[in-house]
């Protein structure tokens, strides 16, 4: 130590951009720079006088860098308060210097466990001890030590030692709530992937959020909103990268991540098709499986042109330039179009026609283990909806046997249905303009009652209802749902079953010719995919 009368600031971590040049700013306003490991050799590679924690100490770094940090006059230097006497004697019997300021950030957990490979071993390894235990002790004691976390936040802090002599207590309470958030989202990750997909309902739950950004404004223009992460990246539109347009709106991801979590879904159904989806506030209005881009882009938007105008488009496959073309048509609008990659041809088309379609290069999105949903005071949980895994397997109830072709289209149709706010009724099949192409008719969403839905689904479908194939989200309580159906034309009906009054809509089918056929599995969803 060269100076014992100057305060002490204390400088370890992992992200070395910016800290040599942040430490030499500090050191010229009067600090003491101590570090450990690498950040040492870093500084003083970088010309920073830095002396060495274990000079303090009178201890080596030890077991493979475990231990460096962690005794009393580490901790006694954060922890000790500045204005009790008491403190103040202990300290200077035992030769404990105040520190004053603390840079730490924490071994790079999330980082390590995203990357593809990884080992449990190597996850573990990176579990920081000493950082969040220097952290929690500087954020405790903020009303003396300034404990910074970000790198973003080099700057300010200078600013405020500029003004005042040392950073202020407002900054330094900022500062401290930054810390301890830090501290809870690293333990929360930790204990997230320690836990792992053991149990899917564990004892508790802790959901580690970052802002990522804030939005312009949320649902409504009156209504603040941000994007939170939860620093694992999983696949996605908030993973994409933005090749075009204005910047995305709260609406516009949540109908993203919706039209994304469909085309992923028909994508693996169908995974020799291109799958195609458009949404509008949350649910799909166009969906199609066909053989090309193309095809696919066209029979999504043909299932509801007008819903379509201002929606939001996913495309399983890379967008070519007849896609583009298609897109560019008079009458078609969209928000957003996202797709795992566009051509150069198709690219310069799409940015030629629109100067605010928002473009996403995106990946597959990883499905997710818990679905959480927040209330006042609390949250409700639960895994997954899943579709039924083999379409053959479902029992055919009445009527006469569809065949297998017509079950594999009847499971596309049960996927857009089970995308659907209930209660749900989608109608589709085979498009008649369209070799190849199956996609969705129509669609009857969100209403209170399953007749309204049957009704309107018929109504969207038009004369294509006559041969469709229909897929409710639930049961049919009566029958009366199901003859609105027959009567628009549909030859096939799925649906879970499990009504005491089955037994009418098998009468009615057998009746009216009808394969009725029974999955076992409902559908309800009460929010927007995500």
């Amino acid at each position: 130590m060269t100076n014992p009368t100057k305060p002490l600031a204390l400088i370890s971590v992992s992200d070395k951009s910016g800290v040599a040049e942040f430490a030499r700013a500090v050191a010229e306003r009067g600090y003491e720079i101590i570090s450990t490991g690498g950040t040492a050799r870093t500084l003083a590679e970088s010309g920073v006088d830095v002396t060495s924690v274990e000079q303090i100490t009178g201890f080596p770094e030890m077991l493979s860098g475990r231990v460096k940090t962690l005794h009393p006059l580490i901790h006694g230097g954060l922890l000790g308060v500045r204005d009790d006497s008491e403190h103040r004697a202990q300290m200077a019997a035992h030769g404990i210097r105040p520190i004053d300021l603390i840079v730490i950030d924490l071994y790079p957990f999330e980082a390590t466990i995203a990357r593809e490979g990884v080992t449990r071993d190597e996850a573990i390894e990176q579990i920081d001890i000493g950082g969040p235990a220097m952290i929690r002790s500087a954020a405790k004691n903020h009303a003396s030590v300034a404990v910074i976390t970000d790198p973003g936040d080099y700057d300010s802090v200078l600013e405020d030692m500029d003004a005042a002599g040392k950073p202020s207590i407002e900054l330094r309470r900022k500062l401290a709530t930054k810390a301890f958030q830090r501290t809870a989202s690293y333990d929360a990750t930790i204990a997230a992937y320690l836990a792992g997909d053991d149990e899917p309902m564990p004892r508790s739950i802790t959901v580690a959020l970052k802002r990522d950004r804030t939005l312009r404004y949320g649902e409504n223009p009156h209504q603040e909103a941000a994007v939170y992460r939860t620093g694992v990246s999983e696949g996605g539109v908030l993973d994409a990268t933005q090749l075009l347009g204005k910047e995305l709106s709260f609406n516009n991801l949540a109908d993203a991540a919706a039209a994304w979590a469909l085309t992923c879904t028909l994508a693996e159904l169908e995974p020799r098709k291109i799958a195609s989806v458009v949404v509008k506030h949350a649910n799909p209005c166009g969906a199609a499986v066909a053989d090309d881009v193309f095809t696919a882009v066209d029979g999504a938007m043909a299932g509801d042109p007008v819903a379509a105008f201002g929606g939001i488009m996913g495309v399983s496959a890379e967008i070519d330039e007849k896609a583009a073309h298609r897109l560019c048509e008079e009458g078609v609008f969209l928000e957003v179009l996202a797709a795992p990659g566009f051509t150069k041809t198709a690219l310069e088309i799409l940015s030629n026609r629109w100067k605010n379609l928002r473009l996403l290069a995106t990946k597959p999105v990883k499905p997710s283990s818990r679905l959480i949903r927040l209330l006042p005071g609390g949250a409700l949980v639960q895994t997954p909806d899943a579709l039924s895994p083999d379409h053959n397997a479902w029992q055919l109830a009445a009527g006469e046997e569809p065949g297998t072709e017509h079950r594999r289209i009847a499971h596309v149709i049960e996927a857009i249905g089970q995308a659907l706010s209930s209660n749900a009724i989608a109608l589709g099949g085979l498009d008649p303009d369209r070799p190849g192409c199956v996609r969705l008719f129509g669609a009857g969403a969100g209403q209170m009652d399953r007749l309204t839905s049957c009704r309107l689904a018929c109504e969207k479908s038009g004369e294509l209802a006559r041969g469709s194939t229909a897929a409710s989200d639930a049961f049919f309580p009566f029958d009366d749902g199901p003859k609105i159906l027959a009567d628009a034309g549909v030859k096939v009906i799925v649906h879970p079953g499990g009504s005491k009054r089955d037994d009418d809509t098998f009468t009615l089918c057998n009746e009216r010719g009808i394969a009725c056929l029974l999955t076992g599995l409902r559908h309800f969803r009460h929010e927007p995919l995500r």
